[in-house]
């Protein structure tokens, strides 16, 4: 630890750190517009001017100066205001100050640092300089003029996207920020350039106008587009949501949120289910829900058990998972939340997991991806991928189609076969995989599919020593929000995904927002109730339709693909004669005579931790660490097995999604197609 003083407070800060973080650590605000914790350090803005002793006598810019034994930095000497006012004077020499009519009002660091440390008037009266606006795509939105040169949005296309399509042009007063090729931005992070803009350059394009930030309702919430889990906050005016943004958490999303997160918010206001439905002579009408709960008790009157299927979405809570569950059971049915057709063993928590934690991933010094673009599937998780590549700790190998992942990586082939020769020990890979420390296994969705995969998988981990007390390289990545917390409730019965439920297996059908598989495999008697929020592909084929709630019209809990048990809470109602899904169930359980023993929203959260006890965890991720290698089981067979993704676009791929114009436009612009919504 290095020790040195601030403002005459002594502390102690790691070697290598910069005299900004150690002003932070002593409690002392640095003003800055360049700097970011997450990028590199560019030094550029000037604003985070200090004094320092032993030195030459002028202000140093904090965050470029490292930290030395038995400094003393002075953060607040007549130098240092006088040099941020001179810093904030040049600053606002071109800047238009157009705060009233600025979509960043209110949150602009700029107008807050002027106000904070700037002058009250300025020397300079020349024209100001013009910039011409760019386009970035229909997600950012450019005001160039107002631009400062920080840099931030460069470094973060290069260093974190990995989609390096941004930078500076001409030098001195001529130096603009540009997209070289004057195309749409083809990064899945590219929102994330609006929040660390500093000044109001880049703003969101479907956000734009519709509201200052002092009129918004701010509601804590976690994101279900992924199964990571990230923390975001949810800002609502009325009973309109707004925008989404992230919340910081290092332990699971840093800073960051995909696109998709972000600005598919717009599909909530299209296409929703507002009341019950229910289909008389071919046809869907609206119904009341005493007549859709009689018309579903009617049907099961008599069903036997083993005609009774369930299949659960992937955005569900973990309340009304289990409320679909004890009612199930109540029935005799079976409930299958794997309607990607995944085989996944549930007989051990670690057999389901992403186990190295999403953090922990950064301490992987080789990682072979099997059937997993993620990229698409998880784009803040494959930005820690993109982390570590870049530092030059870890080798990445994959598996499966090749794919611009923002990184290099060794292909290895495109079928589950060349997993099988690793694991027996007979491809050339193996010694590179061999040599590493902590090597690290990725088994995408596309890979689960074959129901090998994940034994050979355990078993190449046990050749390579991937499996001890203090660390598991073998990794689930599931792109279901709700995968996790099914799974931890059981919900996987006996035989191949779906086995029960298609095909002619099931003459009762419930569908808890279940839209991402075959519908057409449904047989033309099977009896379908679909329960959700969205009138989408499963719906249109459904003989009662329930109206659910959306995530941002509920407080639920949901588990992310490391065990991580977070809640996210309600930040608007839902639309008409809608209901919270859990609520919806246990209605229908009186309806059918078979009443669910739970009245309240924290009785239903007794029951879950009843049910499992992770679900009394909140916050709180499984230590990482193998068990010694048990293995799930598989068949000892492999059949040739080609890895296909599992969505053609990343924009679309759930009912919200999918019913959002900013979706469709974001789909047509990055494939230059004419897409509209699906």
């Amino acid at each position: 630890m290095v020790k040195l003083t601030v403002d005459g407070i002594e502390i102690e800060v790691p070697p290598g750190s910069n005299v900004l973080q150690a002003c932070e650590a002593a409690g002392k605000e640095i003003p800055r517009f360049c700097y970011h914790e997450k990028l590199s350090v560019a030094g550029n803005c000037r604003m985070c001017l200090v004094e320092v002793k032993p030195g030459p006598p002028k202000p140093m810019a904090s965050c470029a100066l490292p930290v030395a034994e038995n400094m003393q930095v002075f953060t607040d000497t007549e130098m240092v205001r006088a040099g941020r006012r001179g810093v904030m004077e040049f600053l606002l020499i071109n800047h238009p100050l157009d705060c009233p009519i600025c979509d960043q009002g209110g949150e602009c660091d700029l107008q807050d640092q002027s106000v904070a440390y700037g002058s009250d008037h300025s020397r300079y009266h020349e024209a100001k300089r013009a910039v011409s606006d760019k386009y970035l795509g229909p997600l950012v939105k450019t005001v160039m003029t107002r631009c400062i040169q920080c840099t931030r949005c460069v470094r973060f296309a290069t260093e974190i996207a990995g989609t390096p399509e941004l930078g500076a042009v001409a030098r001195g007063e001529a130096m603009e920020i540009t997209n070289y090729l004057e195309t749409t931005l083809t990064s899945e992070l590219s929102g994330n350039l609006i929040d660390i803009c500093p000044v109001g350059a880049l703003t969101s394009r479907p956000y734009a106008f519709a509201a200052r930030p002092w009129e918004l309702r701010k509601t804590d919430s976690i994101d279900v587009f992924d199964a990571l889990g990230a923390a975001i906050r949810i800002d609502a005016r009325g009973n309109e949501v707004l925008r989404v943004l992230p919340r910081p958490n290092d332990d699971v999303n840093e800073s960051w949120i995909a696109d998709k997160s972000r600005f598919a918010i717009d599909g909530l206001k299209h296409r929703r289910l507002d009341r019950p439905w229910l289909r008389v002579d071919g046809r869907l009408r609206p119904a009341g829900w005493a007549e859709a709960f009689a018309a579903i008790a009617a049907r099961l009157n008599g069903l036997p058990g083993n005609r009774i299927s369930a299949i659960v979405g992937d955005q569900c809570d973990a309340e009304s998972l289990l409320a679909l569950r004890d009612l199930m059971r109540a029935l005799g049915g079976s409930v299958d939340c794997r309607q990607d057709g995944a085989h996944v063993s549930i007989a051990r928590r670690e057999h389901y997991l992403f186990n190295t934690g999403i953090a922990g991933i950064e301490a992987a010094d080789a990682v072979l991806l099997v059937g997993t673009n993620p990229r698409h599937e998880s784009p803040v998780l494959n930005a820690r991928l993109r982390k570590i590549w870049q530092s030059g700790q870890a080798h990445i190998a994959a598996i499966g189609p090749q794919a611009d992942l923002t990184y290099e990586a060794t292909w290895l082939g495109q079928d589950l076969q060349a997993l099988a020769n690793l694991a027996a020990g007979t491809h050339s890979h193996q010694s590179v995989l061999a040599r590493a420390r902590n090597p690290a296994i990725i088994l995408g969705p596309a890979a689960l599919r074959h129901p090998a995969t994940a034994r050979l998988a355990w078993q190449l981990a046990g050749t390579l020593d991937a499996l001890r007390p203090d660390w598991h390289g073998v990794n689930i990545l599931h792109t279901a929000a709700a995968r996790v917390a099914a799974l931890d409730l059981g919900l996987v019965p006996q035989g191949g995904p779906l086995a029960g439920a298609l095909h002619g297996a099931a003459d009762f059908l419930y569908l808890l927002a279940a839209d991402e598989f075959d519908i057409a495999a449904i047989a033309p008697d099977t009896f379908v109730v679909y329960q959700g929020h969205h009138g989408d592909r499963a719906a249109a084929r459904a003989d009662v339709i329930l109206p659910g709630s959306a995530y941002t019209e509920k407080s639920g809990t949901y588990t992310n693909l490391e065990g991580r048990v977070q809640r996210g809470y309600a930040a608007v109602d839902p639309p008409g004669d809608a209901r919270a899904d859990w609520a919806i169930l246990r209605a229908l359980s009186d309806a059918l005579g078979q009443a669910l023993p739970y009245d309240s929203l924290d009785a239903v959260r007794a029951a879950l931790a009843a049910a499992n006890p992770v679900f009394g965890r909140l916050g709180l991720a499984p230590q990482p660490g193998g068990s010694g290698g048990e293995a799930p089981a598989g068949p000892a067979e492999i059949s040739s097995c080609q890895f296909a993704p599992l969505h053609e676009s990343y924009y679309q791929t759930d009912p919200i999604s999918r019913a959002s114009p900013t979706m469709a436009a974001c789909r047509a612009a990055v494939t230059q197609l004419p897409v509209a919504a699906e």
